[in-house]
This record gives C-alpha cells, sequence and structure tokens, in this order.
C-alpha cells in the first residue's frame, strides 16, 4: 500500500506492507501529472515501512526511470535497510536526478529543501 502525498516541486511516497505493481501505477500517474503541469519535481520515497516489493515492480521502476530521465531534481529514499538501499541505486543508472538515501526524515527533507548539502 502506498500513501502519495504532493505540494508545489515535490511528490512524497510512503509505502506501507507489500508495494505492489498497482501501487508504483498509482506513483506514476501522480508523477506524470506533477511534471506535466509544473516540470521536473523533487522525489521523497519513505521506504522504511515497506516489507517486500513484487519483481514486476522492480521492472517497472527500471522502465519508468529510462522514460523519465530529466523529470526529477532530486531524489531521496528513507530506508533502514542495507538492501533496499542498494536496490534504490538501480534506476539511478538511468536518471539524471542527484539521489541520496537517508535513514532520518528530517535530513532528507532538509536536503531536498536546499537547506544542507551535507547528507
Amino acid at each position: 500500500m502506498i500513501v502519495i502525498q504532493h505540494k508545489p516541486g515535490r511528490v512524497e511516497v510512503n509505502v506501507y506492507g507489500e508495494f505492489t505493481l498497482a501501487d508504483y501505477k498509482e506513483f506514476e500517474d501522480m508523477v506524470n501529472y506533477k511534471v506535466r503541469f509544473e516540470g521536473p519535481v523533487d522525489l521523497i520515497f519513505d521506504l522504511r515501512e515497506m516489507a517486500d516489493f513484487t519483481l514486476d515492480v522492480a521492472w517497472e521502476d527500471i522502465v519508468f526511470a529510462r522514460a523519465h530521465p530529466n523529470d526529477f531534481n532530486r531524489i531521496a529514499v528513507l530506508t533502514h535497510s542495507q538492501w533496499v538501499a542498494w536496490s534504490a541505486w538501480l534506476p539511478r543508472i538511468f536518471v539524471k536526478a542527484e539521489m541520496r538515501v537517508f535513514e532520518d526524515e528530517a535530513e532528507a527533507c532538509t536536503w531536498l529543501d536546499g537547506e544542507s548539502e551535507a547528507a
């Protein structure tokens, strides 16, 4: 299950339990809408409560990243898991955005807001 919030220039995604393809499609729809009307956006992906993700989500993430190489400014990934942190870097190959992995939400938001270059 996902919860998506947005504000000007940013999409915030929280994943709870299993991350499914239907959830990912909902995320894609929001990003496509925001990019169409606002241009490139920042993204914060909170995966700290994610239990698992399906293989089709991993594939869709790669496909989506390849289709949107210039649609993100900064991407912050929140996680406590080294495995999730590592897998978050795979789509980075296709996206020109700056991406960082955080454990602390406040640090991630500060970085996205451009208030600090240290992370």
